[in-house]
């Protein structure tokens, strides 16, 4: 009788413990949010979830001098080499900045353009590596505009007259930026279809990270096989660390924000409809790409692909944005 008493009494126990952690994740709490974040990143995005869901740094200092352009890395501390990644996707970025070479029937689109003085290395001098021709790049997608992304954009446009994209928005971000910077070319706007050849990508406005992030969706082929790719443009809540850049009257960290929350909402919608399957990112950390890589390496025929990771975890990885976004606002506002 005893047994069966205590046996009952932690069933009891873990159901309430389960019960408490639902409503916890359930609630519009910090806590609430981390856990729901947590719970959605699971094992496939733990850096994700720990660099968005982690309390924030103090701000930078207000009024201190102008920020200036890094001085050039020494190249050991950034080069890595290039990598097939599906049949039409190769990976030409660097250690911790990602660039992405889509190869279609009629030429290569780059999806971001990492430094400037890493781009001639890492893209062009990667896509030779890979048996690719750079002077067949036509087009350079830039997710937003920060140096380590648009950085290397003047080169590609002035070297192979590739046309370099960027929303309306962080077009007029770029005019701030110190060089280089490309001529302005090319706005994207929002579901502006960019075909290519044989292949058209998608290319939404999700503005959070900057006021034009641009988060595209990519048609990629495993051995014939087609996927999506969803390439989820900028990840960090800067606002909450460069306010200078940032925050004004009409715009404080509650716009930020909210507007981050509704673009990762949409974009896991626009994800889902399109059949995406497969996450990749800008920063090498966010999509495990630093594993990823080397698997992709030593993986033998009949394998899974290790970016294939199936719609559910697409927009896992969304959700995770969104919930630490939330969480992100709470402790903004102080609750």
């Amino acid at each position: 009788m005893r047994k069966r008493l205590g046996v009952a009494v932690a069933i009891v126990l873990v159901l309430g413990t389960v019960g408490a952690l639902a409503a916890q994740r359930g609630q519009d709490t910090v806590q609430g949010h981390v856990a729901a974040a947590k719970a959605a990143a699971g094992k496939d995005y733990p850096n994700l979830f720990a660099r968005l869901c982690a309390p924030p740094e103090p701000p930078a200092p207000a009024g201190g001098a102008a920020r200036q352009a890094p001085a050039v890395p020494d190249r050991s501390t950034w080069h890595v080499e290039p990598a097939k990644v599906f049949d039409n996707l190769y990976f030409v970025g660097q250690s911790e900045y990602s660039a992405w070479a889509v190869t279609t029937s009629a030429g290569i689109i780059v999806i971001d353009s990492i430094f400037g003085y890493s781009v001639e290395d890492q893209v062009v001098g990667g896509l030779r590596k890979l048996g690719l021709d750079p002077t067949q790049i036509k087009y350079v997608i830039v997710s937003h505009g920060h140096s380590d992304h648009s950085g290397g954009a003047k080169f590609l446009q002035e070297t192979f007259g590739a046309r370099v994209i960027l929303s309306a928005a962080d077009w007029d971000l770029l005019d701030r930026a110190a060089e280089p910077r490309p001529k302005r070319d090319m706005v994207a706007t929002d579901g502006l279809k960019l075909t290519l050849g044989d292949t058209t990508l998608t290319l939404h406005i999700t503005p959070g990270h900057t006021l034009g992030t641009i988060s595209t969706l990519v048609p990629v082929r495993d051995n014939g096989q087609p996927h999506v790719a969803a390439a989820w443009g900028g990840t960090l809540y800067n606002w909450v660390r460069n306010r200078a850049a940032y925050i004004t009257p009409d715009r404080p960290d509650r716009f930020w924000f909210d507007t981050y929350i509704a673009s990762a909402r949409r974009f896991r919608d626009l994800a889902a409809s399109a059949g995406a399957d497969v996450v990749i990112s800008n920063h090498t950390v966010y999509d495990e790409s630093k594993t990823k890589i080397p698997a992709l390496a030593k993986r033998k025929p009949g394998d899974p692909h290790p970016y294939v990771v199936g719609s559910d975890a697409v927009g896992r990885y969304l959700t995770v944005a969104e919930e630490c976004a939330r969480a992100g606002a709470l402790r903004a506002s102080g609750n």
